[in-house]
């Protein structure tokens, strides 16, 4: 295995919150298990909703790629039941 490989840094979620403080990319989710789960994101370093990078999406069960810059910092709002994890760059 060659552990020089960057990865991506990730974030388990089931919940609306902030993912990261600062700038970056999103690589990312992995869903999974879902029951109507819903995610909005935005770019934000705490949990404001002004600027939005996502609107309101269903994900499927399994890796959805969504590759986004963001500037300020990365904030997911959760609806429904969701459990996935996150996989994203910061700075």
């Amino acid at each position: 295995m060659n552990h020089n490989t960057a990865g991506f840094t990730y974030k388990q979620i089931s919940a609306s919150g902030n993912i990261c403080g600062i700038d970056g990319i999103l690589g990312g989710i992995f869903v999974s298990s879902t029951t109507a789960g819903t995610v909005t994101i935005y770019d934000d370093p705490a949990t404001g909703t002004a600027t939005k990078i996502v609107d309101t999406v269903t994900l499927a069960i399994g890796w959805n790629p969504m590759p986004f810059a963001f500037a300020q910092g990365l904030n997911i709002v959760v609806g429904g039941t969701l459990s996935a994890t996150v996989g994203f760059i910061s700075g």
